[in-house]
């Protein structure tokens, strides 16, 4: 990978994300770190705001998460927010529980979303589909996260690496199953505590095997490798920072 393909998703700043002038600092710091690249996620401020704050501080919106609602009700919305950007990417966060609750649901969400991939995409746009740990619960021996694929053929993975394994699958077999179908990237890892229990960690930190999943993202087509870490055990930006710091070390070429 490049040091330019490898962005902060704001989720994990959402605390700092309030006001204009909280992004323009927060967006500073994302540069000092060395990001080049954000993805907008957690804040309601103005896309006006977002974007020249962005553009001032040298960073390019990657992608973005938006609402269920924006994606498959507004998707006109959507996409004017994205020219706005000059931003290529969203995904679809999180369903609702009644959206994946048996597998009627699952086959009418999987519609609803190809419906919004279709239109994006002829707007130049691509969707794609960011997974949880609960996508890999099984209904009539498959797993939600592939009935939703299997029906859903425009629409996009946006793989996370720490819920595949929460899931109880190995990141790096989702990465090769969907290769060529991901573009943009979540990296997580996962930290394992006493007796049971696991913990979000910054990449480098954790178990998961980063030097069979990041080759795979790779030969698979990825296009951007999405730093993110929902809860931090250390400040925000110091998380991030080891995060970015260990790929910039060991996998930038």
């Amino acid at each position: 990978m490049k040091k330019s393909q490898i962005a902060a998703q704001c989720f994990t700043l959402r605390d700092f994300l309030h006001t204009a002038s909280s992004i323009d600092r927060a967006f500073a710091k994302l540069r000092e770190i060395g990001f080049e690249a954000v993805q907008i996620s957690g804040t309601s401020a103005n896309p006006a705001d977002i974007k020249k704050y962005a553009d001032l501080n040298g960073l390019v919106i990657c992608a973005t998460h938006d609402s269920g609602d924006m994606i498959m009700g507004n998707t006109d919305a959507l996409i004017e927010k994205l020219n706005l950007y000059n931003c290529k990417h969203t995904a679809f966060p999180c369903p609702f529980e009644w959206q994946v609750v048996d597998y009627d649901a699952v086959i009418e969400l999987a519609e609803n979303l190809e419906a919004a991939a279709v239109k994006m995409a002829a707007a130049g746009k691509v969707l794609s589909y960011h997974n949880h740990n609960h996508e890999f619960r099984k209904i009539n021996g498959e797993r939600i996260l592939d009935i939703i694929y299997a029906n859903a053929p425009h629409l996009k993975a946006e793989i996370d690496t720490y819920w595949v394994q929460m899931g109880g699958c190995n990141p790096v077999d989702y990465v090769k199953k969907y290769a060529g179908r991901q573009e943009i990237f979540h990296l997580k890892d996962f930290g394992v505590l006493y007796p049971r229990n696991s913990i979000m960690v910054p990449i480098g930190d954790g178990n998961l095997n980063w030097n069979e999943i990041l080759p795979a993202a790779e030969a698979g087509g990825v296009e951007w490798f999405i730093i993110e870490q929902d809860t931090c055990h250390k400040d925000q930006f110091e998380s991030l920072k080891d995060s970015f710091d260990y790929l910039v070390k060991n996998f930038v070429k």
